[in-house]
């Protein structure tokens, strides 16, 4: 079966200022891999991400990201390609002044969600998934850090995204509860036929739940086999 591809770099390279964080970077992901990026502070991986999610542009090398080609990223496109994202970040940054269910609908209708009905469906639908029903009428700082968590990846599914970029999403939370969000976006991946590239420093996370690691290291992104610390 043909794997459809949801991220493609060809000879991709980031400066900072002159100064090259990453060169030459080809790399595919398809629908519905589980995929981890590792790499020291400094290395780029941030820097990857932000070209991903076209916060920086793309300015040397070819790159797609769901059917968006990165040179051609505008402020009119930029939009339509992160309605096709879900991005999940270390830092929760949920709306602290209202629910987990005003929260979500903040989302949707600012993504052009209109009918009440299925707006209604659709937040039942995300919360169900993330396991958060019992949760729905709550406050962000009634949620343990883990719920909050899952209130992120629900905000990120909202539009059915075909990519999830979490950087560092358990960076704050214990290792139960890190376990707990990487199966669940594990499962999201198989389940819905989402691509997840998931951003770590947690080595234990890998060893625990194995999957491919592309590693930035020394101005590349190579593909490794197993953890390495």
């Amino acid at each position: 079966m043909l794997k459809v591809s949801v991220v493609q770099l060809d000879k991709l390279s980031i400066y900072r200022e002159s100064t090259p964080l990453l060169s030459d970077v080809s790399l595919k992901i398809t629908k519905g891999e589980f995929v981890y990026l590792i790499g020291k502070t400094g290395s780029g991986k941030s820097s990857l991400l932000k070209v991903l999610y076209a916060d920086l542009p793309l300015e040397y090398g070819a790159g797609k990201v769901v059917g968006f080609d990165l040179k051609k990223m505008n402020r009119r496109n930029i939009p339509l390609l992160r309605r096709q994202l879900g991005i999940v970040f270390q830092d929760f940054n949920l709306l602290e002044d209202r629910s987990i269910n005003d929260n979500l609908l903040f989302a949707l209708r600012a993504t052009g969600w209109k009918d009440a009905t299925n707006i209604e469906k659709r937040i039942a639908n995300i919360l169900a998934r993330v396991g958060l029903t019992p949760k729905r009428h709550s406050m962000p700082h009634e949620l343990s850090g883990g719920e909050q968590q899952r209130a992120v990846i629900a905000r990120a599914l909202l539009n059915r995204p075909q990519l999830i970029i979490a950087d560092e999403p358990t960076g704050n939370l214990d290792p139960e509860t890190s376990d707990e969000i990487v199966h669940l976006l594990r499962r999201l991946a198989k389940d819905q036929n989402t691509a997840v590239l998931f951003a770590t420093h947690d080595y234990r996370i890998m060893e625990k739940f194995p999957g491919r690691i592309l590693r930035c290291q020394a101005g590349k992104v190579l593909e490794v086999n197993g953890v390495e610390n």
